[in-house]
């Protein structure tokens, strides 16, 4: 009998299109001989799956599950394509650990932990790989810029603490650029992140255990044609070019990878995983990882994926059956 999948995409954050354009990619290549694939639509309390008949049925929260022409069904597993809240912070995947619903993404405290850009750096730091200065804003506890500007050099990135997409993100050079960049921050986050510039390579390694062995993506190199590597250059081919495989020397392709594996340990992943890093000639720098990569077809990862010789419906294949197991 074939597994029951349900996709769930959309999200509270301004990720939601994004994560909608990851799971129309990724559910035209789940293989139908294998998995009964649903695609379900999360954004607030409105969680619906989109019958091509009956129209748009809510999910039963209690279980998760669908009551279709008055027959119900229940789930084997979740594949979560939810980028920002609440897929990639921990809070649905500790409704999914209530109910006994198995998912591919990582649990609930590497989740929450992860998507905290400042609690992910301490903890990232303390294994002795190298995290860039940086200071960690409340909203509720406003530092002056005065006082910030003791403890942290210009230039700047102002960034929301939890979010991604460098959605809300600005990089700043001179002080008086400072205030609106934070309101920018402060208005995605009730927390913000100003760290310290680093110049060097933007370099990304995708991981993914299978079988109880890390597999290690080829690195790609990310040359952004704007002032950094944006919203729209993350999503527009005309503002970034992504180069898989870098060409890099092998060592240092060799220690981004021996990197993103022992983060993937020590982190406690689990599915698709990408961790980011600016690489010059003093140290390979930790900027964050991505425990919900994207999936569209402007996403890195696929194209690791392909240089790696696997189709999409292969792998991802490979990703439902390791979180079944």
């Amino acid at each position: 009998m074939k597994k029951k999948i349900a996709l769930i995409a959309g999200g509270d954050s301004g990720e939601y299109s994004i994560s909608i354009q990851s799971a129309t990619m990724v559910s035209a290549q789940i293989d139908p001989s294998k998995y009964d694939l649903y695609l379900v639509v999360i954004k607030g309390r409105n969680w619906t799956y989109k019958h091509p008949e009956l129209g748009e049925i809510q999910v039963d929260k209690n279980d998760f599950s669908l009551n279709i022409a008055n027959k119900k069904i229940v789930f084997d597993l979740i594949f979560n394509l939810i980028h920002g809240s609440p897929g990639e912070n921990g809070k649905l995947q500790g409704y999914f650990d209530m109910i006994g619903l198995p998912y591919t993404s990582s649990n609930a405290i590497t989740s929450a932990i992860t998507f905290n850009k400042a609690y992910c750096n301490h903890i990232v730091s303390s294994t002795g790989i190298a995290v860039s200065k940086s200071v960690h804003l409340f909203k509720k506890h406003l530092c002056d810029q005065e006082t910030l500007l003791q403890h942290i050099h210009l230039p700047v990135f102002v960034k929301p603490n939890q979010g991604g997409s460098s959605v809300g993100m600005s990089k700043v050079s001179l002080a008086n650029e400072l205030p609106l960049a934070l309101e920018k921050a402060f208005a995605e986050d009730d927390e913000v992140l100003v760290e310290e510039y680093i110049k060097g390579r933007e370099l990304t390694c995708g991981a993914f255990e299978f079988e109880g062995e890390i597999m290690r993506f080829p690195v790609t190199e990310i040359i952004s044609k704007k002032e950094f590597f944006d919203f729209d250059a993350k999503y527009n081919k005309a503002f970034a070019d992504e180069i898989t495989p870098a060409d890099i020397p092998d060592e240092l392709k060799r220690k981004i990878q021996e990197t993103s594996t022992k983060l993937y340990r020590i982190l406690n992943c689990k599915g698709m995983v990408r961790f980011d890093y600016i690489a010059n000639e003093d140290e390979i720098w930790f900027l964050e990882v991505n425990t919900i990569p994207g999936m569209s077809d402007t996403s890195i990862i696929p194209q690791q994926i392909q240089v790696m010789g696997y189709s999409p419906k292969e792998f991802y294949s490979m990703i439902i059956e390791e979180a079944l197991r």
